[in-house]
């Protein structure tokens, strides 16, 4: 099945978009360090744009971000495991994900969210790839 397709279930979708939403916050409550108080700070401005900013993001990345994981969630599932897949792959599915975001901020209007976003971005990528796992438990959930 296509991680497309967990859109097509507005339900799915729904719990989709949370569950992401609370593991990036939960991943960034949890930074530690001088580069993690930079994330929680930018991270906290972010949220700070307007009320369900985050969900509202990733609503609006979320269907290209599906489509870019896809072939690696299929290599993951032929292989067995695809949470443990993504596990042993995070830098791919990091690079994926990022692809879109880097350029998605490329057309932004929005000056606040690039000029944090380029002031983060360089940190960002081992960020992202320690909440793999947690990305790949949410995907395997909306599936059932």
């Amino acid at each position: 099945m296509s991680l497309s397709n967990l859109l097509g279930d507005a339900k799915k979708k729904d719990t989709l978009v949370a569950d992401l939403a609370k593991l990036i916050d939960t991943q960034v409550a949890s930074m530690g360090g001088v580069s993690g108080l930079a994330l929680k700070a930018g991270y906290s401005a972010i949220k700070g744009i307007s009320p369900g900013y985050i969900t509202k993001v990733l609503e609006h990345l979320l269907p290209e971000a599906l489509v870019v994981l896809d072939p690696l969630w299929s290599e993951g599932v032929q292989s067995g495991d695809p949470v443990d897949y993504f596990s042993n792959n995070k830098s791919r599915v990091s690079d994926s994900l990022l692809g879109i975001t880097d350029a998605r901020i490329e057309k932004s209007n929005n000056k606040t969210v690039t000029a944090i976003y380029g002031k983060l971005r360089k940190s960002v990528n081992k960020h992202v790839e320690d909440a793999v796992p947690g990305l790949a438990k949410v995907i395997l959930k909306a599936q059932e």
